[in-house]
């Protein structure tokens, strides 16, 4: 693959993979409450379609590499797709909530695959000077994924039924199967480590437990001693990795990654501050159908100011960074994403439509700066071996954060259902505000975090631009 033609065409298959990987991030939010009917469940437990996508995808974020390296880049970006597309034929076919979220697991296992794996051909195909122009490119499907996503799922249960946002992705997987076939080079390493099997299984079950843990406030219907001592056995499992990794020759994720001051605080950042903001595109399309009225679609069309403002903001973050530090900018910001994220608790049916479109493209602003100044200050001052390491973590870190984030969400949804009461079948709007409320004040709380930056922060405009994946 030396031909500029066969590269081009690398990069147009390695962006339409981000862009289904994204797009599917997204594109099920509006049509949860959809879901929920044809499946004959309540819209509050449905987060788990989003939470098993989500959390899976986090789990084999940190073996892809591994894999691809053992494996071969094309076997393993084939396989990916394969899996996305028979995932996403299993979600169209489900016909119990239990059967979705299995098949969303199988999903999440290809969709995991898609961008890291892409990202390694393109790192070994492209010269040095030529990646951040490569890398640009195919970051763009990764902002229109988002944009279109909510709308597009909208418009797709409008017109015909929740089943096509999944059957959408059978005809791109194919044609991407095919390319795959024909362009994507198959590099690999002949003299590779061996995976660190013992951490993996101690991260992974750790992360799960977790999550089952938050889920089963709402979810499972398991009994609070059940959850509690999930909770500690995951806590104890990501403690066990702490130490194994020190002692490992060849661990996943390199002890050294947290002795640069900036990735440690960006990481933990990076983890407190979406729990909250990324629960939103989760609740919002939610408040939007279950207690204002709106359509699938109509709520689609809702987020377009939330994806138009994020974009925007890509243009001011980092001149908004160079003028003012890190530390600065990411407090405050931090606490304004928390106050935007508060304020749909004064959401109501009669409020003006303006005000509620202006809302959302301020909450759309703030959060896309955010997610930018956090990636950027996490990554910025790691180099060598450890770029790659620490990148990885990062895209862990985001993926297993919207899983919590979520579940999170979903367990304070309805634990104030419980104590507003409903209204009819459906969880009362002053439910809705009190856990928008709560998902500021988790927000606002990780500001503390970002303080321990150092004063002196500035930003590398050419590191910023190159790890802007939002």
């Amino acid at each position: 693959m030396n031909t500029e033609k066969s590269l081009n065409l690398l990069l147009w298959l390695v962006a339409v993979g981000f862009f289904m990987q994204t797009l599917d991030s997204t594109i099920v939010n509006t049509a949860l409450p959809a879901m929920a009917r044809g499946l004959s469940e309540s819209p509050l437990r449905m987060q788990s379609v989003v939470i098993a996508y989500a959390l899976t995808m986090a789990m084999l974020i940190p073996a892809s590499g591994w894999l691809a390296d053992r494996f071969g880049t094309r076997r393993v970006f084939l396989g990916a797709i394969l899996l996305f597309v028979a995932g996403s034929i299993f979600c169209s076919a489900s016909r119990t909530l239990t059967e979705l979220v299995a098949a969303r697991v199988v999903q999440g296992m290809g969709g995991a695959m898609l961008l890291p794996v892409g990202r390694l051909a393109v790192l070994r195909a492209f010269p040095r000077d030529q990646f951040l122009r490569a890398m640009s490119f195919v970051a763009i499907p990764g902002l229109i994924g988002p944009l279109i996503g909510p709308t597009l799922g909208g418009w797709l249960v409008h017109i015909a039924s929740w089943h096509w946002i999944f059957l959408i992705n059978v005809p791109v997987g194919l044609i991407g199967c095919l390319a795959t076939f024909l362009y994507m080079p198959d590099y690999r390493e002949r003299r590779l480590p061996a995976f660190d099997l013992t951490g993996y299984l101690l991260l992974a079950s750790g992360m799960v437990m977790i999550s089952l843990a938050l889920e089963g406030l709402t979810e499972l219907g398991l009994q609070h001693a059940t959850m509690l001592v999930l909770l500690v056995f995951g806590l104890a499992s990501i403690a066990a990795y702490g130490l194994h990794a020190v002692r490992c020759a060849h661990p996943l994720f390199s002890p050294r990654l947290f002795a640069v001051p900036s990735f440690s605080v960006g990481l933990l950042g990076n983890l407190f501050a979406r729990l909250g903001s990324g629960s939103m595109p989760f609740l919002i399309p939610l408040l939007l159908q279950v207690s204002l009225g709106y359509s699938a679609f109509d709520a689609g069309l809702m987020m377009l100011p939330v994806a138009a403002a994020g974009i925007f903001a890509k243009r001011l973050s980092i001149p908004l960074i160079r003028r003012f530090g890190y530390r600065r900018m990411l407090v405050g910001n931090t606490l304004l994403v928390g106050l935007s994220a508060a304020s749909f608790m004064l959401v109501s049916e009669d409020q003006p439509m303006a005000l509620r479109i202006l809302q959302l493209a301020l909450f759309g602003l703030v959060n896309s700066l955010q997610f930018t100044a956090m990636n950027t200050v996490t990554l910025k001052d790691l180099s060598g071996t450890l770029a790659s390491g620490g990148n990885s973590l990062l895209s862990m870190v985001m993926m297993l954060s919207m899983s919590l984030g979520v579940a999170i969400a979903g367990a304070l949804l309805a634990a104030f259902t419980n104590v507003f009461g409903r209204q009819g079948p459906q969880p009362a709007l002053s439910a809705f505000h009190a856990t928008f409320l709560c998902v500021g004040l988790i927000t606002v709380a990780s500001a503390w975090i970002f303080w321990q930056l150092s004063a002196d922060e500035k930003s590398d405009q050419k590191k910023g631009e190159m790890v802007d994946i939002g």
